[in-house]
């Protein structure tokens, strides 16, 4: 089944185009590995860079990976019949994921933080057994917007997220084509093409992180009186001050560069 091609679609196809010229995302001969969860964003992220690849004036191969966690119920087969009738080269890996975190969380920390650690290092090694050298995550604007808030906050520390970065293993390069595109174009989107979402099936799905949750309020308030609220935060990001901000590193090079 063909994507709906209306406006909405190519929003979100500029957008990630855009993405893609401003960061450098995507280059000739490029092999990406793309982590599809089964949920919206990954979805989304999956089909517009296939759609971009076929008009794209340079090559690049994309395969679609999926890590199965061994959370009780999680049907992989839906992704994987998904993927099929759309063509996509695909490899879903099996993990106990869920016995490693049941033995190792402590009562009082995330699922989510310990899941997604195991699941990085293991998204990492298939990109690397795959001869991907470059993996593919669907983070889209707002995650990049909560996270900056997020650490202002909690940590203390001015830092979101990089649409481009080398990973901890030195290999692989983890890019995120999403970051112009906002989280509600994406559930539009997804509904609208009838993505086949899936829940992972953890004891804690669909129970937002309650600082993430926090974030997503005060944002949604924000915009009642501020509608570019998330893009002027987004471009706050790439207009950095070193000179108007604190650390005292930034303030040693300010120094030795004047």
């Amino acid at each position: 089944m063909a994507l709906i091609e209306d406006k909405l679609y190519k929003r979100i196809k500029n957008g990630v185009g855009r993405a893609i010229a401003d960061f450098g995302l995507i280059e000739e001969g490029d092999r990406i590995a793309v982590a599809v969860s089964g949920g919206k964003d990954s979805y989304t992220l999956l089909h517009i860079l296939a759609e971009l690849q076929r008009r794209a004036p340079i090559k690049y191969d994309i395969m679609a990976i999926n890590i199965d966690s061994g959370y009780p119920g999680f049907r992989t087969d839906i992704i994987v019949e998904h993927l099929r009738e759309h063509g996509f080269t695909h490899h879903m890996e099996a993990t106990d994921h869920y016995g490693i975190i049941k033995e190792k969380r402590r009562p009082d920390s995330s699922y989510c933080s310990i899941c997604a650690r195991l699941k990085r290092g293991v998204l990492y090694g298939l990109a690397q057994r795959f001869d991907c050298n470059k993996l593919a995550l669907g983070h889209h604007m707002d995650d990049f917007v909560e996270t900056l808030l997020l650490n202002q906050f909690f940590v203390g520390s001015l830092k979101a997220m990089a649409p481009r970065m080398l990973a901890d293993n030195g290999h692989t390069t983890v890019i995120r084509p999403l970051v112009y595109v906002e989280e509600q174009d994406i559930v539009t989107f997804s509904r609208q093409n009838r993505f086949p979402v899936v829940c992972c099936c953890c004891p804690v799905c669909g129970a937002a992180d309650q600082q993430r949750k926090r974030m997503k309020e005060l944002l949604r308030h924000l915009e009642q009186d501020i509608p570019h609220v998330k893009r002027s935060l987004l471009r706050a990001l790439a207009n950095v001050q070193p000179r108007h901000l604190l650390d005292p590193l930034l303030h040693k090079v300010t120094c030795a560069d004047g």
